[in-house]
C-alpha cells in the first residue's frame, strides 16, 4: 500500500499544474501516467501559446513541458509514476494502479484527477481506410516521431487544433490541399486562420466530406457545400485529391473513472459532453475527488494549466486548512476567469452557467472591428485592415509595426514586447491589440512575440521605388539576404519579386525567424508572405 496526501490521475498539464501546486506546499504528492513521459499534449506542440505572458503566453508548448518537468525535478517530494494506469477508485478511496506489471493500490487523503479528453470522430463511407487519421495522432507522428502521414492532407475542421495541425503539416512539407469546416465560419481563433490563407491554403467554411475514396488505402475525398440550415445544397460535390484525411472535429472528456468513483456527470455540450460536476473550487461531488482540465470542460491548455493549479491548491487546503492559501486560490480564479472573458469564452461561459455557476463578464469592447467576412474566409476585408493602418502621413515618415490581429482573443505577448512602450497598455486581456505610431519606431521586435505571427512592418519609402515589409517566418529552407523569393498577399497568391534584405534568427526570436524583403511601393500594404524556391 502507497500511502499519499494527494494522488494525481493524469500528467497532462492540468495534472503536471496541480502536482506542483500541492508539492511546493510540502505535501506528499503521487502524480501517475500511463505514457512514459510527462506533459500529455504538450510534448507535442510546436507553436507559441495564447493567454496573458504570465501563464506561459509566447512559449512554445514542448517548452512549457521541460519547464514543467523540472519543477517536477526539484520538488522532492512528488513521486511519479509513468506507465501506470489508474484501473479502479473505490469506495474506501483506495485507488488500484497497474505499474511495471504488478497491481498497486495507493492510499490519498485527496485525489486530483486530469485524465483529460479523447478525438471525436466523424461518421462517412468508408472512413475505416488507412490514411484517415485523428489530429492529435498527426502530431504525434510528426512532432514527436519525424514521420509524415502522407504527402496530400485533407483537413476536416476549423477549430485551433485543425488549424494549428494544418500549418504543422505544411511546415513539415506536406501539401494542405484545403481545410473544410461544416458550420458557416471558422471555429478557431483568426489568426490561425489568416496563417493558413496566406501561405496559399483554402478554407472552405459550409463544407463537410460525404465519402473517402479508394479501396485500400485512401485516394481522394468527395466534399459537398452545406447551407445555413446543415442541408446539401445539390450539385455542390466536388472531388479532392488527397492521401491523408486528417479529422478535427473535437473532444470528448474521458470521465470512466469519475463514473466509478461514484461522482455526479451530467451532459453539458458546450463543454464537450458528458463531464463531472465540480464547483468553482474543483472539488466534485465526491469531496475528497478534485478535477482540472479537458475533462471537465474543453478548452485551451493554459486554463488546463489554471484549473490544475486551482485544484492542487484546493486539494491542499482541505488537508491543511492553511487560510495563506486563499489569497493565491482567488489570484489564480481571476485569471481563468479573465482568459473566459471575451467573446472566445462565451461557449465556456454557457457551458458554466449549466452548472449554476455566477459566471462574470468583465471584458471590455475596445473596437468596432466587424469580422463577419473573417470568419468565413480567414482574409480581412480591406475595411477590417484600414480600422488598424497608420496614417499615410505616418507611413511616410518611416517603418512602422502593423498588427493584423482583429479577433478578441485572450492574449497579450505584444504588450510586453515594445520596449518603446508603442502597444497601448490592454484594460483586459482580450483587448485587441492598437499602436501609438507616435511611440512606434518600427524597430520589429514585436513580430517574433505574436503567437498568431499577425505582427508586419511597412517600410513605406525604403527608397524612390520600393518598400520593405519584415514578416515572420517559420519555414526551412530559410532564405539568404540577396536571395530573389516570391512575395505572396494574404490570399496566398504570388503578387511579385522580392528581394530579401536582412533575415534575423537569433535567440530572441526563437525559431520565428524575421525576415525583411524588398518590393515594389505599390504593394506595400498587400505583401505579407514569401515563398522560398526548394533547389
Amino acid at each position: 500500500m502507497i500511502d499519499t496526501d494527494v494522488l494525481i490521475i493524469g500528467g497532462g498539464p492540468a495534472g503536471i499544474s496541480a502536482a506542483i501546486s500541492a508539492g511546493e506546499n510540502n505535501l506528499d504528492v503521487t502524480l501517475i501516467e500511463e505514457k512514459d513521459i510527462l506533459g500529455g499534449q504538450l510534448v507535442k506542440q510546436t507553436h507559441r501559446f495564447f493567454g496573458s505572458k504570465e501563464e506561459h503566453a509566447g512559449t512554445r508548448g514542448f517548452d512549457i513541458s521541460n519547464e514543467l518537468n523540472q519543477k517536477i525535478r526539484d520538488l522532492k517530494n512528488i513521486k511519479v509514476m509513468l506507465e501506470a494506469t489508474a484501473m479502479g477508485v473505490y469506495e474506501d478511496g483506495i485507488v488500484t494502479v497497474l505499474h511495471e506489471e504488478h497491481m498497486k493500490k495507493i492510499n490519498p487523503k485527496k485525489i486530483i484527477m486530469a485524465t483529460g479528453a479523447f478525438e471525436k470522430f466523424l461518421a462517412f463511407e468508408n472512413n475505416h481506410l488507412p490514411g484517415i487519421f485523428g489530429a492529435g495522432a498527426v502530431q504525434t507522428l510528426m512532432n514527436l516521431y519525424g514521420i509524415l502521414p502522407g504527402k496530400k492532407v485533407l483537413m476536416i475542421g476549423s477549430g485551433n487544433i485543425g488549424l494549428i495541425v494544418s500549418y504543422q503539416l505544411a511546415q513539415a512539407g506536406v501539401d494542405v490541399v484545403g481545410v473544410i469546416e461544416a458550420s458557416q465560419n471558422i471555429g478557431g481563433y483568426m489568426v490561425h486562420a489568416s496563417k493558413l490563407r496566406r501561405m496559399g491554403i483554402p478554407i472552405l467554411t459550409g463544407h463537410t466530406i460525404k465519402k473517402a475514396l479508394g479501396k485500400n488505402k485512401v485516394e481522394g475525398a468527395i466534399i459537398y457545400e452545406l447551407d445555413k440550415n446543415w442541408n446539401e445544397v445539390k450539385n455542390s460535390e466536388k472531388k479532392i485529391e488527397c492521401d491523408v484525411i486528417c479529422i478535427s472535429v473535437g473532444l470528448s472528456p474521458m470521465i470512466d473513472l469519475f463514473s466509478q468513483a461514484g461522482c455526479k456527470t451530467k451532459y453539458i455540450g458546450e463543454l464537450g459532453g458528458n463531464i463531472p460536476l465540480r464547483n468553482e473550487n474543483m472539488q466534485t461531488t465526491n469531496p475528497n475527488i478534485y478535477v482540472a482540465g479537458d475533462v471537465d470542460g474543453i478548452e485551451e491548455a493554459t486554463a488546463a494549466m489554471l484549473e490544475g493549479e486551482i485544484a492542487g491548491l484546493n486539494a491542499v487546503f482541505s488537508i491543511t486548512k492553511n487560510n495563506a492559501l486563499n489569497k493565491k486560490i482567488k489570484e489564480k480564479k481571476e485569471s481563468l476567469n479573465s482568459l473566459r472573458a471575451g467573446p472566445t469564452g462565451e461557449k465556456i461561459r454557457k457551458g458554466l452557467l449549466k452548472m449554476n455557476f455566477d459566471v462574470k463578464v468583465e471584458h471590455q469592447n475596445n473596437t468596432k472591428i466587424e469580422i463577419n467576412i473573417l470568419k468565413k474566409t480567414g482574409v480581412a476585408s480591406k475595411e477590417i485592415i484600414n480600422e488598424k493602418l497608420p496614417s499615410e502621413e505616418r507611413l511616410n515618415k518611416g517603418p512602422a509595426a502593423i498588427f493584423e490581429c482583429f479577433q478578441k482573443i485572450p492574449c497579450n505577448p505584444c504588450v510586453h514586447s515594445c520596449p518603446y512602450g508603442a502597444v497601448i497598455p490592454f484594460k483586459d486581456i482580450n483587448d485587441i491589440p492598437y499602436v501609438d505610431y507616435d511611440k512606434c519606431v518600427g524597430c520589429g521586435i514585436c513580430i517574433s512575440s505574436c503567437p498568431g505571427l499577425a505582427i508586419f512592418v511597412v517600410n513605406k519609402n525604403y527608397t524612390k521605388n520600393t518598400s520593405t515589409i519584415s514578416l515572420p517566418y517559420e519555414f526551412l529552407p530559410k532564405p539568404e539576404p540577396n536571395d530573389t523569393v516570391d512575395v505572396l498577399n494574404r490570399k496566398g497568391e504570388k503578387i511579385c519579386k522580392g528581394k530579401i534584405i536582412r533575415v534575423l534568427d537569433g535567440k530572441k526570436q526563437d525559431h520565428t525567424t524575421v525576415i525583411t524583403v524588398e518590393i515594389p511601393k505599390e504593394f506595400h500594404m498587400e505583401a505579407r508572405n514569401i515563398k522560398v524556391a526548394i533547389s
